[in-house]
Protein backbone atom coordinates (compact mmCIF):
# COMPACT_ATOMS: atom_id res chain seq x y z
CA UNK A 1 0.00 0.00 0.00
CA UNK A 2 1.51 3.24 -1.18
CA UNK A 3 0.75 6.49 -0.68
CA UNK A 4 2.87 10.04 -0.32
CA UNK A 5 1.43 11.35 2.93
CA UNK A 6 2.66 11.40 5.53
CA UNK A 7 2.45 8.25 8.14
CA UNK A 8 2.22 8.95 11.51
CA UNK A 9 0.78 10.10 14.93
CA UNK A 10 -0.69 13.11 12.95
CA UNK A 11 -2.27 12.38 9.39
CA UNK A 12 -4.45 13.86 6.80
CA UNK A 13 -7.17 11.49 5.17
CA UNK A 14 -5.02 10.14 2.61
CA UNK A 15 -2.63 9.27 4.94
CA UNK A 16 -5.47 7.62 7.63
CA UNK A 17 -6.94 5.79 4.29
CA UNK A 18 -3.76 4.20 3.06
CA UNK A 19 -3.66 2.81 7.18
CA UNK A 20 -6.99 1.60 7.22
CA UNK A 21 -6.48 -0.14 4.03
CA UNK A 22 -3.38 -2.03 5.20
CA UNK A 23 -4.83 -2.13 8.88
CA UNK A 24 -8.33 -4.02 7.22
CA UNK A 25 -6.05 -6.39 4.56
CA UNK A 26 -3.55 -7.88 7.10
CA UNK A 27 -5.93 -10.07 8.47
CA UNK A 28 -5.71 -12.17 5.50
CA UNK A 29 -2.63 -10.66 3.72
CA UNK A 30 0.85 -10.06 4.51
CA UNK A 31 0.93 -6.53 4.25
CA UNK A 32 3.66 -3.62 3.98
CA UNK A 33 2.38 0.67 4.08
CA UNK A 34 5.31 2.93 2.60
CA UNK A 35 4.87 6.74 2.36
CA UNK A 36 7.55 8.44 0.24
CA UNK A 37 7.11 11.46 2.18
CA UNK A 38 7.75 10.25 6.03
CA UNK A 39 7.24 7.55 8.15
CA UNK A 40 7.12 7.23 11.80
CA UNK A 41 4.06 5.16 12.77
CA UNK A 42 4.62 2.34 15.31
CA UNK A 43 2.21 -1.04 14.49
CA UNK A 44 2.47 -4.55 14.78
CA UNK A 45 -0.04 -5.17 12.47
CA UNK A 46 2.17 -4.54 9.21
CA UNK A 47 5.22 -3.10 7.89
CA UNK A 48 5.44 0.52 7.63
CA UNK A 49 7.90 2.61 6.83
CA UNK A 50 9.23 5.39 4.33
CA UNK A 51 10.83 4.26 0.89
CA UNK A 52 11.66 5.96 -2.43
CA UNK A 53 14.14 5.12 -5.21
CA UNK A 54 15.72 1.90 -5.44
CA UNK A 55 13.89 0.56 -2.64
CA UNK A 56 10.36 1.23 -3.77
CA UNK A 57 11.24 -0.54 -6.38
CA UNK A 58 12.37 -3.52 -4.85
CA UNK A 59 9.06 -3.54 -2.55
CA UNK A 60 7.24 -3.79 -5.41
CA UNK A 61 9.33 -6.24 -7.27
CA UNK A 62 8.46 -8.29 -4.12
CA UNK A 63 4.45 -7.80 -4.00
CA UNK A 64 2.03 -9.38 -5.20
CA UNK A 65 -0.32 -6.70 -5.54
CA UNK A 66 0.36 -3.31 -5.53
CA UNK A 67 -2.53 -0.12 -3.99
CA UNK A 68 -1.58 3.12 -4.68
CA UNK A 69 -3.36 6.71 -4.60
CA UNK A 70 -2.70 10.82 -5.44
CA UNK A 71 0.06 11.64 -7.16
CA UNK A 72 2.36 8.39 -6.73
CA UNK A 73 2.85 7.89 -9.99
CA UNK A 74 3.88 11.31 -11.41
CA UNK A 75 7.49 10.58 -9.33
CA UNK A 76 7.49 7.72 -10.01
CA UNK A 77 6.31 6.73 -13.87
CA UNK A 78 7.43 3.47 -13.64
CA UNK A 79 4.75 1.73 -11.61
CA UNK A 80 2.34 1.50 -14.14
CA UNK A 81 4.84 0.07 -16.34
CA UNK A 82 5.51 -3.12 -13.87
CA UNK A 83 3.20 -6.35 -14.85
CA UNK A 84 1.96 -6.42 -10.85
CA UNK A 85 -1.53 -6.23 -10.24
CA UNK A 86 -2.08 -2.89 -9.43
CA UNK A 87 -5.19 -1.05 -7.51
CA UNK A 88 -5.86 2.69 -8.53
CA UNK A 89 -7.56 4.45 -5.00
CA UNK A 90 -9.24 7.55 -6.73
CA UNK A 91 -11.31 7.96 -3.57
CA UNK A 92 -10.36 11.79 -4.40
CA UNK A 93 -11.34 13.18 -7.84
CA UNK A 94 -7.84 15.75 -7.24
CA UNK A 95 -8.31 16.93 -10.95
CA UNK A 96 -11.38 18.68 -9.65
CA UNK A 97 -9.68 20.29 -6.24
CA UNK A 98 -6.74 21.74 -8.81
CA UNK A 99 -9.84 23.68 -10.39
CA UNK A 100 -10.18 25.21 -6.78
CA UNK A 101 -6.59 25.28 -5.30
CA UNK A 102 -4.48 26.74 -7.86
CA UNK A 103 -8.06 29.18 -8.38
CA UNK A 104 -5.39 31.81 -7.43
CA UNK A 105 -2.55 31.51 -9.88
CA UNK A 106 -2.06 32.80 -13.40
CA UNK A 107 -3.87 31.60 -15.95
CA UNK A 108 -0.88 29.50 -17.53
CA UNK A 109 0.37 27.97 -14.27
CA UNK A 110 -3.42 27.07 -13.46
CA UNK A 111 -4.15 25.40 -16.81
CA UNK A 112 -0.98 23.23 -17.08
CA UNK A 113 -1.48 22.08 -12.95
CA UNK A 114 -5.35 20.78 -14.29
CA UNK A 115 -3.76 19.27 -17.35
CA UNK A 116 -1.13 17.54 -15.68
CA UNK A 117 -3.46 16.28 -13.32
CA UNK A 118 -5.75 14.73 -16.15
CA UNK A 119 -3.12 12.96 -17.68
CA UNK A 120 -1.90 11.83 -14.36
CA UNK A 121 -5.36 10.22 -13.64
CA UNK A 122 -6.00 8.82 -17.35
CA UNK A 123 -2.76 7.19 -16.81
CA UNK A 124 -3.94 5.39 -13.97
CA UNK A 125 -7.34 4.73 -15.12
CA UNK A 126 -5.58 3.36 -18.03
CA UNK A 127 -3.22 0.69 -16.23
CA UNK A 128 -5.29 -0.30 -12.89
CA UNK A 129 -6.28 -3.74 -13.02
CA UNK A 130 -8.91 -2.65 -10.14
CA UNK A 131 -10.38 0.62 -9.46
CA UNK A 132 -11.72 2.29 -6.01
CA UNK A 133 -14.24 5.50 -5.41
CA UNK A 134 -15.56 6.64 -2.71
CA UNK A 135 -19.39 6.85 -3.92
CA UNK A 136 -21.25 6.03 -6.30
CA UNK A 137 -21.59 9.73 -7.77
CA UNK A 138 -17.40 9.20 -8.25
CA UNK A 139 -17.82 5.97 -9.79
CA UNK A 140 -20.32 7.73 -12.33
CA UNK A 141 -17.84 10.14 -13.26
CA UNK A 142 -14.68 7.56 -13.20
CA UNK A 143 -17.12 5.21 -15.58
CA UNK A 144 -16.99 7.91 -18.24
CA UNK A 145 -13.51 8.78 -17.76
CA UNK A 146 -12.76 4.95 -18.43
CA UNK A 147 -15.00 5.33 -21.27
CA UNK A 148 -13.23 7.72 -22.94
CA UNK A 149 -9.83 6.20 -22.44
CA UNK A 150 -11.20 3.22 -24.04
CA UNK A 151 -11.10 1.18 -21.01
CA UNK A 152 -14.79 0.24 -21.25
CA UNK A 153 -14.76 -2.52 -24.07
CA UNK A 154 -15.58 -5.96 -25.43
CA UNK A 155 -12.86 -7.75 -22.85
CA UNK A 156 -13.80 -5.90 -19.30
CA UNK A 157 -17.76 -5.77 -20.36
CA UNK A 158 -17.99 -9.46 -21.67
CA UNK A 159 -15.97 -9.84 -18.12
CA UNK A 160 -18.46 -8.42 -16.04
CA UNK A 161 -20.94 -6.17 -17.58
CA UNK A 162 -21.82 -4.07 -14.85
CA UNK A 163 -18.07 -3.30 -14.38
CA UNK A 164 -18.50 -3.78 -10.78
CA UNK A 165 -14.96 -6.35 -10.83
CA UNK A 166 -12.84 -3.13 -12.20
CA UNK A 167 -14.60 -0.26 -10.57
CA UNK A 168 -15.89 -0.52 -6.81
CA UNK A 169 -16.89 1.86 -4.43
CA UNK A 170 -14.96 1.54 -1.15
CA UNK A 171 -15.76 4.95 0.37
CA UNK A 172 -13.72 6.12 3.43
CA UNK A 173 -15.02 4.78 6.72
CA UNK A 174 -15.10 4.78 10.46
CA UNK A 175 -13.50 3.36 12.97
CA UNK A 176 -15.25 -0.08 14.28
CA UNK A 177 -14.76 0.31 18.00
CA UNK A 178 -16.71 3.34 19.57
CA UNK A 179 -15.06 6.47 19.76
CA UNK A 180 -14.11 7.16 23.70
CA UNK A 181 -13.06 9.67 25.83
CA UNK A 182 -9.48 9.15 27.31
CA UNK A 183 -8.81 12.87 28.10
CA UNK A 184 -10.03 16.37 28.38
CA UNK A 185 -9.23 18.48 24.97
CA UNK A 186 -11.27 21.42 24.13
CA UNK A 187 -13.84 22.36 27.24
CA UNK A 188 -12.03 23.90 30.26
CA UNK A 189 -8.36 23.02 28.24
CA UNK A 190 -8.24 25.61 25.31
CA UNK A 191 -8.44 29.19 27.26
CA UNK A 192 -11.36 30.70 26.55
CA UNK A 193 -13.70 27.61 26.11
CA UNK A 194 -15.27 26.68 29.80
CA UNK A 195 -16.78 23.57 30.84
CA UNK A 196 -20.63 25.22 29.72
CA UNK A 197 -19.95 26.81 26.80
CA UNK A 198 -21.36 25.07 22.95
CA UNK A 199 -18.69 24.17 20.82
CA UNK A 200 -18.91 23.93 17.18
CA UNK A 201 -16.16 21.80 16.08
CA UNK A 202 -14.56 22.00 12.18
CA UNK A 203 -12.74 18.82 12.01
CA UNK A 204 -10.43 18.45 9.29
CA UNK A 205 -8.41 21.20 7.45
CA UNK A 206 -9.51 24.79 5.53
CA UNK A 207 -9.06 24.19 1.80
CA UNK A 208 -9.81 26.32 -1.02
CA UNK A 209 -13.09 24.39 -1.72
CA UNK A 210 -14.31 25.14 1.68
CA UNK A 211 -16.57 28.11 3.10
CA UNK A 212 -14.92 28.71 6.96
CA UNK A 213 -16.27 32.41 5.78
CA UNK A 214 -19.55 32.22 6.13
CA UNK A 215 -19.62 30.17 9.23
CA UNK A 216 -17.70 32.61 10.92
CA UNK A 217 -20.58 35.31 9.73
CA UNK A 218 -22.82 33.12 11.22
CA UNK A 219 -21.29 32.54 14.34
CA UNK A 220 -21.09 36.24 14.97
CA UNK A 221 -24.48 36.82 14.30
CA UNK A 222 -25.26 33.77 16.73
CA UNK A 223 -23.03 34.94 19.86
CA UNK A 224 -25.17 38.24 19.91
CA UNK A 225 -28.56 36.48 21.50
CA UNK A 226 -25.66 33.55 22.44
CA UNK A 227 -22.61 34.58 24.11
CA UNK A 228 -21.59 31.38 25.01
CA UNK A 229 -21.13 29.76 21.44
CA UNK A 230 -17.55 29.32 20.57
CA UNK A 231 -16.43 27.96 17.15
CA UNK A 232 -12.76 25.80 17.05
CA UNK A 233 -10.88 25.00 13.58
CA UNK A 234 -9.11 21.55 14.80
CA UNK A 235 -6.44 21.48 12.45
CA UNK A 236 -4.93 24.62 10.64
CA UNK A 237 -1.45 23.16 9.91
CA UNK A 238 -1.83 20.32 7.55
CA UNK A 239 0.62 17.27 8.86
CA UNK A 240 2.62 17.00 5.24
CA UNK A 241 4.86 20.52 5.38
CA UNK A 242 4.55 20.12 1.38
CA UNK A 243 0.56 21.60 1.77
CA UNK A 244 0.71 25.36 2.41
CA UNK A 245 -1.99 27.28 4.02
CA UNK A 246 -4.20 27.88 1.61
CA UNK A 247 -6.51 31.43 0.60
CA UNK A 248 -9.44 30.33 2.48
CA UNK A 249 -7.59 29.71 5.57
CA UNK A 250 -5.87 33.32 5.50
CA UNK A 251 -9.07 35.12 4.78
CA UNK A 252 -11.28 33.36 7.52
CA UNK A 253 -8.56 34.03 10.23
CA UNK A 254 -8.36 37.74 8.32
CA UNK A 255 -12.21 37.80 8.93
CA UNK A 256 -12.34 36.60 12.60
CA UNK A 257 -10.06 39.21 13.74
CA UNK A 258 -11.87 42.06 12.05
CA UNK A 259 -14.94 41.10 13.55
CA UNK A 260 -13.50 40.96 17.23
CA UNK A 261 -13.99 36.77 17.80
CA UNK A 262 -10.53 35.35 17.63
CA UNK A 263 -9.82 34.35 21.20
CA UNK A 264 -13.62 35.04 22.34
CA UNK A 265 -15.72 32.74 19.95
CA UNK A 266 -13.19 31.87 17.36
CA UNK A 267 -10.57 29.60 17.88
CA UNK A 268 -7.81 27.33 16.29
CA UNK A 269 -5.97 24.34 17.34
CA UNK A 270 -2.56 25.72 15.36
CA UNK A 271 -1.20 22.43 14.58
CA UNK A 272 -2.61 18.91 13.66
CA UNK A 273 -3.64 16.69 16.03
CA UNK A 274 -2.59 13.38 16.48
CA UNK A 275 -5.15 10.34 15.45
CA UNK A 276 -5.43 8.47 17.91
CA UNK A 277 -6.26 11.77 20.07
CA UNK A 278 -8.96 13.27 17.52
CA UNK A 279 -11.87 11.71 19.29
CA UNK A 280 -11.26 13.82 22.48
CA UNK A 281 -12.46 16.99 20.36
CA UNK A 282 -14.69 15.43 18.77
CA UNK A 283 -16.18 14.08 22.15
CA UNK A 284 -16.04 17.88 23.16
CA UNK A 285 -17.77 19.30 20.78
CA UNK A 286 -21.46 20.07 20.89
CA UNK A 287 -22.28 20.06 16.29
CA UNK A 288 -19.87 19.41 13.64
CA UNK A 289 -19.94 21.32 10.74
CA UNK A 290 -19.02 20.88 7.11
CA UNK A 291 -19.45 24.34 5.30
CA UNK A 292 -18.35 24.81 1.44
CA UNK A 293 -19.19 26.17 -2.16
CA UNK A 294 -21.39 24.25 -4.29
CA UNK A 295 -19.12 23.53 -7.79
CA UNK A 296 -18.10 20.76 -9.26
CA UNK A 297 -15.38 19.42 -6.63
CA UNK A 298 -18.69 19.57 -3.97
CA UNK A 299 -20.70 17.24 -6.24
CA UNK A 300 -18.24 14.43 -6.47
CA UNK A 301 -16.05 14.99 -3.03
CA UNK A 302 -16.61 13.08 -0.07
CA UNK A 303 -16.14 15.14 2.79
CA UNK A 304 -14.45 12.71 5.21
CA UNK A 305 -14.42 15.35 8.32
CA UNK A 306 -18.37 14.53 8.19
CA UNK A 307 -17.70 10.45 8.89
CA UNK A 308 -15.58 11.37 12.12
CA UNK A 309 -19.00 13.35 13.24
CA UNK A 310 -20.65 10.42 12.35
CA UNK A 311 -18.27 8.26 14.57
CA UNK A 312 -18.96 9.77 17.84
CA UNK A 313 -22.66 10.46 17.38
CA UNK A 314 -22.26 14.11 16.75
CA UNK A 315 -25.29 16.08 14.92
CA UNK A 316 -24.28 18.03 11.75
CA UNK A 317 -24.92 21.22 10.33
CA UNK A 318 -23.38 21.11 6.43
CA UNK A 319 -24.11 22.76 2.65
CA UNK A 320 -25.83 20.82 0.43
CA UNK A 321 -24.52 19.68 -2.79
CA UNK A 322 -22.43 16.79 -1.54
CA UNK A 323 -23.00 12.85 -1.13
CA UNK A 324 -23.37 13.38 2.21
CA UNK A 325 -26.91 15.09 1.95
CA UNK A 326 -28.64 12.39 -0.04
CA UNK A 327 -27.76 10.34 3.03
CA UNK A 328 -28.92 12.88 5.21
CA UNK A 329 -32.04 13.09 3.80
CA UNK A 330 -32.73 9.05 4.70
CA UNK A 331 -30.90 8.84 8.03
CA UNK A 332 -31.81 12.63 9.30
CA UNK A 333 -28.92 13.08 11.56
CA UNK A 334 -28.24 16.95 11.00
CA UNK A 335 -29.47 20.04 9.13
CA UNK A 336 -28.79 20.99 5.57
CA UNK A 337 -28.32 24.65 4.94
CA UNK A 338 -28.16 26.16 1.67
CA UNK A 339 -24.43 27.73 0.57
CA UNK A 340 -23.55 31.05 1.72
CA UNK A 341 -26.48 31.79 3.44
CA UNK A 342 -25.30 33.27 7.07
CA UNK A 343 -28.97 33.29 8.21
CA UNK A 344 -30.20 29.86 7.37
CA UNK A 345 -26.63 28.86 8.97
CA UNK A 346 -27.17 30.90 12.56
CA UNK A 347 -30.22 29.37 12.20
CA UNK A 348 -29.57 25.46 12.35
CA UNK A 349 -26.45 26.26 14.76
CA UNK A 350 -29.73 27.68 16.77
CA UNK A 351 -31.43 24.80 16.72
CA UNK A 352 -28.81 22.07 16.52
CA UNK A 353 -26.85 23.73 19.46
CA UNK A 354 -29.96 24.90 22.18
CA UNK A 355 -33.10 22.80 21.22
CA UNK A 356 -32.27 19.52 23.41
CA UNK A 357 -34.74 17.75 21.77
CA UNK A 358 -33.81 18.39 18.09
CA UNK A 359 -30.28 17.62 19.09
CA UNK A 360 -30.67 14.28 20.87
CA UNK A 361 -32.24 13.44 17.56
CA UNK A 362 -29.59 14.12 15.78
CA UNK A 363 -27.40 12.55 17.49
CA UNK A 364 -29.09 9.42 17.42
CA UNK A 365 -29.63 9.27 14.13
CA UNK A 366 -26.10 10.12 13.77
CA UNK A 367 -24.59 7.31 15.63
CA UNK A 368 -26.41 4.68 14.01
CA UNK A 369 -25.55 6.20 10.52
CA UNK A 370 -21.53 5.63 11.82
CA UNK A 371 -22.27 2.29 13.08
CA UNK A 372 -23.56 1.40 8.86
CA UNK A 373 -19.89 3.20 7.80
CA UNK A 374 -17.69 1.18 9.41
CA UNK A 375 -13.96 0.12 7.55
CA UNK A 376 -14.70 -3.11 7.35
CA UNK A 377 -17.94 -2.70 5.61
CA UNK A 378 -16.68 0.06 3.60
CA UNK A 379 -13.54 -2.09 2.37
CA UNK A 380 -15.36 -5.14 1.46
CA UNK A 381 -15.44 -5.04 -2.32
CA UNK A 382 -11.29 -4.41 -2.19
CA UNK A 383 -10.90 -7.66 0.48
CA UNK A 384 -13.03 -9.80 -2.57
CA UNK A 385 -10.88 -8.87 -5.23
CA UNK A 386 -7.69 -9.07 -3.33
CA UNK A 387 -9.47 -13.08 -2.86
CA UNK A 388 -8.93 -13.43 -6.21
CA UNK A 389 -6.33 -10.52 -7.38
CA UNK A 390 -5.83 -11.00 -11.24
CA UNK A 391 -4.83 -8.50 -13.90
CA UNK A 392 -7.88 -7.02 -15.81
CA UNK A 393 -9.25 -8.73 -18.60
CA UNK A 394 -8.18 -6.05 -21.11
CA UNK A 395 -4.20 -6.42 -19.60
CA UNK A 396 -1.44 -6.08 -22.33
CA UNK A 397 -1.46 -4.72 -25.68
CA UNK A 398 -4.82 -2.44 -25.37
CA UNK A 399 -3.42 -1.07 -22.08
CA UNK A 400 0.31 -0.33 -23.26
CA UNK A 401 -1.30 1.60 -26.15
CA UNK A 402 -3.18 3.51 -23.78
CA UNK A 403 -0.23 4.44 -22.16
CA UNK A 404 1.83 5.60 -24.87
CA UNK A 405 2.68 9.14 -23.71
CA UNK A 406 4.88 12.12 -25.37
CA UNK A 407 8.62 11.51 -26.29
CA UNK A 408 10.75 12.26 -23.33
CA UNK A 409 8.08 11.62 -20.68
CA UNK A 410 8.78 8.31 -19.67
CA UNK A 411 10.40 9.08 -16.47
CA UNK A 412 10.04 11.29 -13.77
CA UNK A 413 12.97 13.91 -15.06
CA UNK A 414 11.71 13.42 -18.41
CA UNK A 415 8.27 14.59 -17.75
CA UNK A 416 9.72 17.98 -15.55
CA UNK A 417 11.62 18.79 -18.98
CA UNK A 418 8.29 18.27 -20.84
CA UNK A 419 6.87 20.78 -18.59
CA UNK A 420 9.65 23.08 -18.67
CA UNK A 421 9.47 22.91 -22.13
CA UNK A 422 5.68 23.69 -22.44
CA UNK A 423 6.09 26.89 -19.98
CA UNK A 424 8.87 28.26 -22.29
CA UNK A 425 6.74 28.38 -24.87
CA UNK A 426 4.21 30.22 -23.12
CA UNK A 427 6.21 33.04 -22.72
CA UNK A 428 6.69 31.55 -18.51
CA UNK A 429 10.57 31.59 -18.01
CA UNK A 430 10.80 33.06 -14.95
CA UNK A 431 8.71 30.16 -13.73
CA UNK A 432 11.16 27.54 -15.55
CA UNK A 433 14.43 29.74 -13.57
CA UNK A 434 12.20 29.29 -10.06
CA UNK A 435 11.55 25.76 -10.73
CA UNK A 436 15.46 25.08 -11.30
CA UNK A 437 16.07 26.93 -8.48
CA UNK A 438 13.63 24.94 -6.33
CA UNK A 439 14.99 21.72 -7.33
CA UNK A 440 18.93 22.94 -6.85
CA UNK A 441 18.00 23.76 -3.38
CA UNK A 442 15.99 20.93 -2.75
CA UNK A 443 19.05 18.42 -3.91
CA UNK A 444 21.69 20.34 -1.95
CA UNK A 445 19.66 19.63 0.80
CA UNK A 446 19.40 16.04 0.42
CA UNK A 447 22.52 15.85 -0.29
CA UNK A 448 23.95 17.88 3.17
Amino acid sequence: MLTTDVLGERMAGPAIRAYQIALDLSADHDVTLASTAACDLGTHDFRCFKVNGSALKALVAGADLVIFQGFITDRHPWLLRTDKILIADLYDPIHLEQLEQMRARPAAERRNAVDATVRLLNEQLARADFIMCASEGQRTLWLGQLAALGRINPDTYDDDSSLRSLIAVCPFGVPSEPARRTAPAIRDVVPGIGGDDKVIIWAGGVYNWFDPETLIKAVDRLRKTRPKVRLFFLGMQHPNPAVPEMRAAAQARRLADELGLTGVHVFYNEGWVRYDDRQNYLLDADVGVSTHFVHLETTFSFRTRILDYLWVGLPVVATVGDAFEALNDVRQFGIAIPECDVEALAAALDTVLFDTAAAGRFAANSRATGEMLRWPQALSPLREFCARAERAPDAGPTQQRLLRRPAGARTAAGRRLVRARDMAREGRLPDVWREILRRFVSLVRRVG
